[in-house]
């Protein structure tokens, strides 16, 4: 026979649990705790999250308001900053077509009495322009054309991602100290007037050199350097009108030293 009886019992005397059923009570029972089943547990609280602050806090009506107000304060303060900016901008179409207003709005509270930007700017193009009279090597003369050392300046700026110092403001600089120390009919207007003139004319010996103006066994005698003074084109949509023909300054000849002709310093 089987060790298990009929009735399920062992043969020595201890009942057998049913397969299906809880385990019997009794020394031999053994504590049994069934394997959770997913879905079987039973939802818990949510942790809560950080508060709220600031407009976020706020219901949607009252966000709403902030949002409104806040644009409003931005509008204000662009118009405000654009008022200023044209009233210490120097006269344009804008001010002169909204001057009134802008005046109404700055005056007097918001008076400025410095300026942004220099009082005349700049509208002109200039360019400085030389020629040389040059001696030949059978003993003849000869004066050469205009050479544009500004338009080769810009030639050598333009694309250029790192121009020189030298191609961007010797030349124009030169020119600018020497209008500051002469008067309109090109007299020196001050002790540095004679250290003017031959700073530039030096810089216009070098620009030719360069380009062998004087040809083969050529000597430059005498210089001349001119300025072409353009006016820049207003917008189109501007009524003002300005010429667009070319005024020429021009300065008298200088004779080059011995020693700057021959590339030194006279």
């Amino acid at each position: 026979m089987d060790a298990y009886g009929a009735g399920g019992a062992r043969g020595d005397g201890v009942e057998n649990p049913p397969a299906d059923g809880p385990p019997a009570d009794g020394p031999h029972a053994v504590d049994q705790v069934p394997s959770p089943r997913v879905g079987d547990e039973a939802p818990g609280p949510h942790p809560p999250g950080p508060p709220r602050t600031g407009v976020a806090a706020l219901r949607l009506p009252y966000r709403v308001g902030v949002a409104v107000v806040l644009a409003v304060v931005a509008v204000v303060v662009c118009v405000h900053l654009g008022m200023v900016f044209l009233h210490v901008a120097p006269s344009n179409t804008a001010t002169k077509r909204h001057g009134e207003a802008v005046e109404e709005w700055v005056y007097p509270e918001f008076e400025q009495n410095w300026k942004l930007f220099a009082p005349n700017p700049l509208q002109q193009n200039i360019s400085v322009q030389v020629r040389a009279q040059v001696r030949t090597p059978d003993g003849g003369s000869r004066i050469t054309g205009w050479y544009d050392l500004s338009a080769q300046d810009g030639r050598n700026i333009d694309g250029n991602l790192l121009p020189s110092h030298t191609a961007q403001n010797e030349l124009r600089r030169a020119w600018d100290f020497y209008v500051g120390s002469h008067d309109a009919e090109n007299r020196p207007s001050g002790e540095r007037g004679a250290m003017s003139e031959a700073y530039l004319r030096r810089i216009v010996l070098m620009r030719l050199e360069r380009v062998g103006a004087a040809g083969a066994g050529g000597v430059f005698e005498r210089v001349q350097v001119r300025a072409a003074t353009t006016n820049v084109a207003p917008p189109e949509w501007s009524d003002e009108e300005v010429s667009l023909r070319p005024v020429h300054r021009e300065l008298a000849w200088w004779r080059v030293p011995p020693a700057e002709a021959e590339g030194g310093i006279g």
